[in-house]
């Protein structure tokens, strides 16, 4: 039986990110099996994860010619290394597959132009990086050497479909797995610590965000939810260059003794132990991996509908869904949260129930199953 050589490309790794989680789960599972030999094209890579590495790092002057420069560097290396597979998770052309885990740039430039005045449209429209993010991303999808997108959301499935044309052969769906014993309704028992640790009330509702980009994630759009809702408890887990910021606008809104930050978390499990539901009012995210960890937690999930999470959504049973922008929409969706309260148990059952299938195993079974239809 002959070992195929497959190349996994990641610019750099993120201990928080979710595209770097699925790559070390990937890269586990993928090392384990022995019809394949895997290799890492990493500029930076700190993450645990099984195959070879190979170190791609040329120098660079900014953004644009960082991904430029890191792009050229991974078409030489895969010419002389004559892999069989290339798996990109940045938008290279000439990849053989690549994974949408971020969507499509134009529509995220789409979402981000709703909330910028003129000024900030301008900006946007005169920032280099974007033409190049766009020009490239382009290219790629429109590529012959591109046998398949791996999409983790049928919203960036349809969105890559519309745009550029690809058939849905060429745009496997494969949602993020978990660990469904590691998140689990279990984490319960974390919940008094938590709370204690942070001042918050054992019968009081608890929401729960977990990462960075405070800004685009929405947690400015969280304390307007909750702020009509005066028995309404948030912990925000993850860092932002600009919380402090968000720490005054709580303070601001006299939130301070109900909206706690909680900084970078090592260990975030815990934190899912602790809360009553996850909200994240995201401008845009293809499926973030802590709504499926919520999930698996048994955390019913309030979202946008610029979120894939919301795909798994049904409203009223084990989650709601709401446009990012909102405002109203959200305050009242936090408030039949409430009114839902002796409903909580059912929500969490449905919650667990709908994350169940989606296991690391049958996430690696199912990028198997994509090799062996390329190959």
């Amino acid at each position: 039986m002959s070992i195929r050589r497959i190349a996994i490309v990641r610019q750099r790794f993120n201990p928080a990110g979710g595209a770097e989680r699925f790559v070390s789960r990937a890269l586990d599972a993928l090392a384990s099996d022995g019809r394949v030999a895997v290799t890492l094209l990493a500029r930076r890579w700190q993450g645990e994860g099984g195959g070879d590495r190979l170190t791609i790092d040329p120098f660079y002057l900014g953004n644009v010619w960082r991904d430029w420069g890191f792009a050229r560097a991974v078409q030489q290396a895969v010419q002389q290394q004559q892999f069989d597979l290339v798996q990109s998770h940045e938008r290279i052309v000439g990849c053989d597959i690549f994974r949408a885990g971020d969507g499509v740039h134009a529509t995220w430039l789409a979402q981000r132009r709703r909330t910028l005045g003129t000024l900030g449209k301008l900006a946007l429209q005169l920032n280099p990086y974007h033409h190049y993010t766009c020009a490239v991303e382009a290219k790629m999808f429109r590529h012959p050497q591109l046998k398949a997108v791996i999409c983790n959301a049928k919203m960036v499935q349809h969105d890559i479909q519309q745009r550029f044309g690809l058939t849905t052969d060429q745009l496997p769906l494969i949602y993020n797995g978990v660990d469904t014993q590691r998140f689990h309704p279990d984490l319960r028992q974390h919940r008094s610590s938590v709370r204690q640790q942070f001042a918050i009330p054992d019968h009081a509702p608890l929401l729960l965000y977990v990462g960075s980009g405070f800004e685009r994630k929405g947690v400015g759009r969280i304390l307007s939810a909750v702020l009509p809702h005066p028995e309404v408890h948030v912990l925000v887990v993850g860092g932002d260059k600009h919380a402090a910021r968000y720490q005054q606008q709580a303070h601001t809104l006299g939130l301070s003794t109900r909206v706690h930050f909680a900084g970078v978390q090592k260990e975030v499990r815990p934190f899912y132990g602790a809360a009553d539901g996850l909200i994240l009012p995201t401008l845009y995210d293809p499926f973030p991996n802590v709504c499926v960890e919520a999930f698996a937690s048994g955390l019913p999930v309030l979202t946008t509908t610029q979120c894939g999470a919301a795909e798994w959504i049904v409203e009223g049973e084990n989650g709601m869904v709401r446009d990012a922008l909102d405002e109203a929409g959200w305050q009242a969706a936090v408030g039949l949260w409430l009114a839902a309260r002796p409903q909580w148990p059912a929500w969490s059952a449905a919650a667990r129930h709908c994350a169940e299938p989606y296991t690391l195993e049958s996430t690696a079974d199912a990028l198997i199953q994509l090799y062996d239809k390329l190959f």
